[in-house]
């Protein structure tokens, strides 16, 4: 019918947006607003949500729009809508900027000029450091283009107090120090399409048995740095609770990982398994660890 609204090309357009990494990144952000000092008005809060989804969304648009060739020679990644040949390269790029500066403008016009620069700081770091520069260069492009996805928190806590203090850099630290588990596990399993690609992925270059083993040392490094928000006084000890009781249950799928039986290269005899299980315990382990947080001041005296 004349008129009717194609749903699978809205699906499309959503899809550019990376919706699955957006609820883990509006998440994040949201924490750093409930624990910010002082408040904000509801509409701003609101607004301040929304810059932040619009902000990741279109920095995963202009990531798609960049990634096009390499994405469509990667089975998970083959059918996305730009490789795929359902939305125009040039279409998604546009998309992807103007809700990129859209996001900062309004941020900044709703709460302040601190935490749109820390919104546009982490869309640019994104874009151009990890994106552009560090993906396709050096088996650790996840170690520093994980700080792009570490500044929600920031963002947050800044759009409530205008600045930017210890607590939410401490946050920053825990993401960006689990953004290389978390990504590793996925690539063990994942190496083909890498490699398929020609991305330099830990696992491609170095091997998979040196990233088991570097999985559980990021992992013996994170486990105490989740209590660090406890130790630094400004969680209780419900939060410290929670946090070792999920860092020992990381430590034990890391240490899964490393010990899951392996040919003479390191590669996985169990259908990677170990790293599949780990992958979704580390999305687990974020979002708990940070639905603590809040959760801890309504308990704690």
């Amino acid at each position: 019918m004349t008129g009717t609204p194609d749903l699978s090309e809205v699906g499309d357009w959503i899809a550019l947006l990376k919706p699955r990494v957006m609820y883990l990144v509006v998440f994040a952000g949201l924490i750093g607003l409930l624990l910010a000092p002082g408040s904000l008005h509801p509409a701003l809060v609101a607004t301040a949500i929304l810059c932040i989804a619009l902000g990741a969304g279109g920095a995963g648009a202009i990531n798609m729009w960049y990634d096009r060739d390499i994405d469509a020679v990667m089975r998970r990644t083959a059918r996305r809508p730009v490789p795929a040949g359902r939305i125009e390269p040039g279409a998604a790029l546009g998309f992807g900027i103007a809700l990129s500066v859209a996001s900062v403008l309004i941020l900044g016009l709703a709460t302040n000029a601190v935490a749109a620069a820390s919104l546009a700081f982490s869309i640019a770091f994104y874009v151009f450091v990890y994106t552009i520069w560090l993906k396709r260069r050096t088996p650790q492009n996840i170690v520093i283009g994980g700080a792009a996805g570490a500044f929600p928190p920031i963002v947050g806590w800044a759009s409530v107090t205008g600045d930017i203090t210890l607590e939410p850099l401490v946050l920053f630290a825990i993401i960006f120090m689990w953004t290389p588990p978390h990504f590793w596990a996925l690539s063990l399993w994942a190496h083909a399409d890498y490699e398929r690609a020609g991305v330099p992925m830990l696992p491609v270059v170095s091997g998979a048995r040196s990233t088991r083993l570097q999985i559980l040392l990021y992992t013996v490094a994170l486990a105490p740095l989740g209590l660090a928000p406890w130790a630094l006084g400004f969680a209780g000890p419900a939060y410290a609770a929670a946090a070792t009781l999920l860092g020992l249950g990381f430590l034990w799928h890391a240490w899964r990982v490393w010990r899951e039986p392996q040919d003479a290269f390191g590669h996985s005899l169990a259908g990677d398994a170990a790293a599949k299980r780990t992958f979704r315990y580390s999305l687990l382990y974020l979002a708990l660890l940070f639905a603590a947080l809040p959760l801890d001041r309504l308990v704690s005296p």
